[in-house]
């Protein structure tokens, strides 16, 4: 590779990825967590889906009753989004379309657990809420948040878009996380360019006790191409599900005259078809759970993800059924049944194991590829353990910035500049694991923890133990440090749940809760990791002056 190339690369190579390192590192850190999202969710509210002998029954009938006895149902639009685990449901409900009710609605948005419609204009007469189908209970978005879930959303930055509300097309947040993850594209590709000349020799190449900047080298290079086609992935993924509202923006304005919610439905997304409002009583009995049970016993080896009520009580009222296949009967694809209630038939079916169309293999594909759901937990280990390394690799790559630009050449307000740029990062970063552990071990002793207290048991800990490792200015005792912290408080988080809930390793074994039981497998085992590496490093520090000492005495009388 001739010069110029070389440094068209490297050039772009560091400052892409210098640019992006602090928010690419939240990304994939809180996204590796957040491929446990079901199971950080179940141990917080310690309930184990998993342990359950027999299956969840969905009783759709009985969330019908209850939000009849504070709204009037006539002519609404209700959704039940399926959870992946199938044990609770999203419920949207829409105002009504019947012009009656719409004359008669509350000023004031009912008392209650519910809030108010999320995605669908903010009318007090909606509602938005998740319900539990095995305790038939339901709550608000804020009182049914989990760790799992702010990590989820953490990864893609939505906590942004509360500090800074205003939208450029999308909320801010997706929009910045967006961009990352585009120059984060760049940065792989030119990473790899860099390399390719000596990408064999250098894979094999590690030299733990050389020089610091050897050390960084090795490490960045090796890691960063054992989980390059990984990273490469969530790359251009992450910039399609993430930045998919952006890519859309000319064919709706072209195509659709800017109508969002028709390009969506043709994208398969939520319900296609568009049921008129009769404004006629229904005349027949209707059983939701049957019709449901019903589908579910024909779509075998498949799952329910949506049922849609359109016009809810009204003559032309439907009910439509959507599900997926189970990844390991077929990977893509997607079903849906269409039931006009008022003659009993069903007007349309598509099974979930038939052949999927180009749009569904599509969409399937980079879900399945960008979340990893398609191979079990087995998968979702492999895709955290490479997110971790990610993490690594970056801050990896740092370090080798710093220490090639930490020599007397370089002016010493350039020194300080780089220094401080490094130490914000790095302060920043490593603060996150012993904070997530520390966040979690709180919320036991918290009782009904809400999405407020998440925030704050998260948030006001990172920051301060991110200025505490600013102020002490000192790069390998904040690496050391927080280390330590890491292995305490990860040892910590299953002790203390032993302690408060009884959920000691063989008692969850015992009791099938196998995902709560994961849970604190993993904090021990990142602890124990975090213990070996500070062992190891400190091991180090006492080899190499012990080294320089025998090579003095050995020298000593030749100068005799």
């Amino acid at each position: 590779m001739d010069n110029r190339k070389y440094n068209i690369y490297f050039n772009t190579h560091t400052v892409s990825g210098i640019i992006i390192c602090a928010i690419l590192y939240v990304m994939f850190f809180a996204g590796s967590f957040s491929f446990f999202k079901d199971d950080l969710a179940a141990w917080q509210k310690n309930e184990s889906y998993l342990s359950r002998e027999v299956a969840v029954e969905k009783n759709f009938n009985h969330i019908l009753d209850s939000l009849a006895k504070q709204h009037a149902l006539k002519g609404r639009d209700i959704d039940f989004s399926i959870q992946r685990h199938q044990a609770g449901a999203y419920v949207s409900m829409t105002a009504s379309h019947d012009p009656v009710i719409q004359k008669l609605k509350p000023k004031k948005k009912p008392e209650g657990k519910r809030g108010r419609g999320r995605g669908r204009g903010g009318d007090d007469d909606s509602a938005f809420f998740t319900y539990d189908f095995s305790k038939q209970q339901e709550a608000d978005y804020a009182s049914s948040y989990t760790i799992g879930e702010f990590l989820y959303r953490l990864h893609f930055l939505a906590q942004v878009n509360q500090i800074f509300p205003f939208r450029i097309g999308v909320p801010f947040g997706y929009l910045l996380a967006g961009i990352v993850s585009f120059i984060f594209l760049f940065a792989l590709i030119t990473g790899l360019l860099l390399h390719w000349d000596k990408i064999a020799s250098n894979f094999f190449t590690f030299r733990p006790w050389s020089k610091r900047k050897t050390v960084w080298t090795d490490l960045h290079t090796a890691l960063g191409v054992i989980g390059f086609p990984y990273q490469l992935v969530f790359a251009v993924t992450g910039v399609v599900l993430i930045f998919n509202s952006f890519l859309i923006i000319p064919y709706t304005k072209l195509f659709y005259k800017g109508n969002n919610e028709k390009i969506y439905k043709d994208l398969g997304i939520g319900v296609k078809q568009e049921f008129a409002y009769a404004n006629k009583a229904l005349t027949v009995q209707f059983d939701m759970n049957s019709l449901v049970a019903q589908t579910e016993q024909k779509w075998q080896r498949s799952e329910i993800s949506l049922v849609a009520i359109r016009n809810f009580g009204d003559d032309n009222m439907h009910v439509v059924i959507q599900g997926k296949p189970q990844t390991d009967a077929q990977l893509n694809g997607q079903g849906e049944l269409v039931y006009r209630v008022r003659d009993q038939k069903i007007v349309s079916e598509q099974t979930p194991l038939s052949p999927s169309s180009y749009l569904q293999t599509v969409r399937g594909f980079i879900y399945h590829l960008h979340f990893g759901d398609f191979g079990g937990r087995p998968l979702r280990v492999v895709y955290f353990v490479l997110g971790i390394l990610g993490c690594i690799v970056i801050n990896s790559g740092v370090m080798i910035w710093l220490v090639a630009r930490d020599n007397k050449s370089i002016p010493e307000r350039k020194r300080k500049f780089n220094f401080w740029t490094a130490n914000v990062y790095i302060s920043s970063s490593l603060s996150m694991l012993p904070v997530t552990a520390f966040c979690m071990t709180a919320l036991l002793f918290l009782n009904k923890p809400v999405q407020s207290d998440i925030y704050h048991w998260y948030f006001y800990p990172w920051l301060a133990l991110s200025l505490y490792f600013l102020a002490r200015r000192n790069l390998a005792l904040v690496n050391r440090q927080s280390l330590f912290l890491s292995a305490v408080a990860c040892f910590l988080l299953p002790l203390a749940d032993g302690i408060m809930r009884g959920n000691w390793f063989w008692n969850t074994f015992a009791r099938n809760a196998y995902n709560i039981l994961f849970i604190d497998v993993l904090f021990l085992c990142l602890s124990i990791i975090s213990g070996l590496v500070l062992w190891k490093m400190d091991e180090k520090k006492r080899i190499q002056p012990a080294a320089v000492q025998i090579n003095r005495n050995v020298v000593q009388p030749d100068n005799a």
